[in-house]
């Protein structure tokens, strides 16, 4: 029997050098250069960036989720678990480890489907950190649903044609090629009938017409926006362009978005930690009515409810990627894939909104980091599939375990069960009612 709740001290020492790295130096770097993680380094950039990477690379820490074959260190899901817990408090940590979404993601599809030729041109620089990717999938009329998709690609002589909008493809605006999903077979159903693509941001034809922010930025800040709204017109693309086999987008899209998921929740639990954190300090430093905010029933209950929120969502994540690398198939535990899913938002939104409280004023000011927390809590309900429908496929998936009762009264009806424990020890109920 394995059941253990400890963490192997040599990989702990590495988590260790992780909390005093991401807080000592990347942190910092949200603070100057908060809104330029996804942005091409400039020279002054790179001189302040790159030595950190190196750092990484020097602790055996780069890009973990990779193989080693592609220059990871082929971590399993637990051990990510653990390291995204970290990750999570800085939007530059996962720059500087290599582990970027949506980066890990198109480079987990490309290593997975890609021919040699295509790994060679676009997965070993994504992998060096040297460029960035888009996943191109959302449409602005039918959102991430695929049985409304409108843009498709055909064949002309030795090409691919593709033509049609994208929506919200995060990153765009400084990707070096896209993955792009299209219709390329109308006469089957759309889980069949779709290929994926892979597109240099530069080919004629791409045009992103716009970029937008998320809520709270500024519409006139044309550098805010990072969700290109993405005209695809006519695009020719060579044969070698296709990603995978032909109608293969649907299946290519299940592998990556499986493991994008619990990657999330991974840097939620991070988020929710600091965020706790920065409570408890607040509480215990603010006096107000003559005693602490510290010594407040209400803000005790803050506190307790928080803890008890985050502990709990730590260990379904945790025990979701121990069920994924145990298994080594997603749809296996695609269920629980989706509930910590669904979770993530709604811890994250309760413990946020409590720090928030209990920093008064202050909390919903830009001099403190929870406004940036509170706006991602929208964020998370939707990204890769809003929680509805992932609440829908943890019922479906938890109903088929169950079937209907078998006659009128449900099978813990009580008085069913206390005839039926009567007549199975009626004999000794004889002996008692003869013995009075």
């Amino acid at each position: 029997m394995a059941w253990d709740f400890e963490t192997d001290p040599e990989f702990q020492e590495k988590l260790d050098w992780m909390d005093g790295f991401v807080r000592d130096e990347i942190e910092p770097l949200d603070l100057v250069w908060g809104g330029r993680a996804f942005h091409p380094l400039d020279d002054t950039l790179r001189k302040v960036v790159d030595p950190l990477k190196q750092q990484v690379r020097d602790r055996g820490l780069w890009a973990c989720h990779l193989g080693p074959e592609l220059g990871g260190e082929g971590y399993g899901q637990v051990k990510l678990s653990l390291m995204n817990e970290i990750l999570g408090r800085s939007q530059w940590a996962p720059i500087v480890f290599g582990t970027q979404a949506p980066d890990t993601g198109n480079a987990e599809i490309i290593a997975h489907y890609g021919t040699e030729e295509q790994k060679e041109r676009y997965l070993k620089p994504l992998l060096s950190g040297e460029i960035f990717s888009s996943y191109s999938m959302t449409e602005p009329q039918g959102g991430s649903d695929p049985t409304r998709f409108t843009t498709r690609a055909w064949r002309d002589g030795d090409q691919w044609v593709l033509d049609g909008w994208k929506f919200f493809s995060s990153n765009a605006r400084t990707s070096s090629f896209l993955i792009v999903m299209a219709v390329t077979n109308t006469e089957v159903h759309a889980y069949q009938g779709m290929s994926m693509f892979l597109v240099p941001t530069d080919t004629p034809g791409v045009d992103i017409v716009r970029n937008i922010g998320l809520m709270g930025e500024s519409l006139r800040d044309e550098d805010a926006g990072m969700h290109a709204l993405i005209h695809y017109d006519e695009v020719r693309l060579p044969p070698e362009s296709l990603l995978g086999g032909e109608g293969q987008a649907f299946a290519i899209a299940q592998t990556r978005l499986g493991g994008g998921r619990i990657h999330h929740a991974m840097r939620t639990v991070g988020m929710c930690q600091r965020a706790l954190d920065m409570m408890c300090e607040r509480a215990l430093s603010r006096e107000t009515q003559g005693s602490r905010l510290a010594d407040k029933q209400s803000v005790q209950n803050y506190v307790a409810d928080s803890y008890a929120q985050l502990v709990q969502f730590r260990l379904f994540v945790l025990y979701v990627a121990w069920e994924i690398d145990k298994y080594q198939d997603y749809r296996k535990v695609r269920h629980d894939i989706a509930a910590i899913k669904v979770l993530t938002p709604q811890v994250l939104h309760d413990i946020v909104q409590r720090a928030v409280q209990v920093h008064g004023a202050l909390g919903v000011s830009n001099e403190m980091p929870l406004g940036r927390m509170w706006m991602t809590v929208p964020v998370m309900g939707l990204v890769d599939g809003p929680t509805e429908v992932h609440r829908v496929t943890v019922a479906r998936q938890i109903l088929k375990r169950y079937q209907a009762a078998p006659g009128l009264w449900p099978t813990e009806h009580l008085p069913e069960k206390i005839a039926a424990a009567r007549e199975k020890f009626a004999e000794y109920l004889e002996l008692e009612v003869a013995n009075q």
